[in-house]
């Protein structure tokens, strides 16, 4: 079983910045992060390809930039001008495919196999 552990969240307010990481133990599969609000369901917030290729749902494009340092076995996640929407738990997470599938999809239409414990984002109006 791969082990996820994510940090770096925390409350700000609106417009403000923070920067979420997630040390794996180095992975060649798509990599992303989901969120959750209570009574909603999880969705992908963004992904990154074993070659680098990035994918966003529409809600953050040019606001969120998803990195991965190969070296360091680690993934990150910057979020710039945080809206308060963007309030949710954070994971991070491994899927069983190479290629990320775009947009938002749920975890099951990810191919989700590991997600981390989650890291609460929390955005002030």
């Amino acid at each position: 079983q791969r082990q996820l552990v994510e940090s770096g969240g925390g409350s700000v307010q609106s417009g403000g910045s923070l920067r979420l990481s997630c040390a794996h133990s180095g992975e060649s599969y798509c990599m992303g992060w989901f969120r959750q609000v209570p009574g909603k369901e999880r969705e992908g917030v963004a992904g990154i390809d074993a070659d680098g290729t990035t994918t966003y749902a529409d809600s953050v494009k040019g606001r969120f930039t998803i990195s991965q340092d190969h070296a360091k076995n680690m993934l990150s996640l910057e979020m710039n001008n945080l809206k308060p929407e963007d309030t949710a738990m954070y994971y991070c997470a491994i899927s069983w495919e190479r290629v990320c599938v775009p947009g938002a999809p749920t975890p099951q239409q990810w191919a989700a196999r590991t997600l981390g414990q989650g890291t609460q984002v929390t955005v002030s109006s």
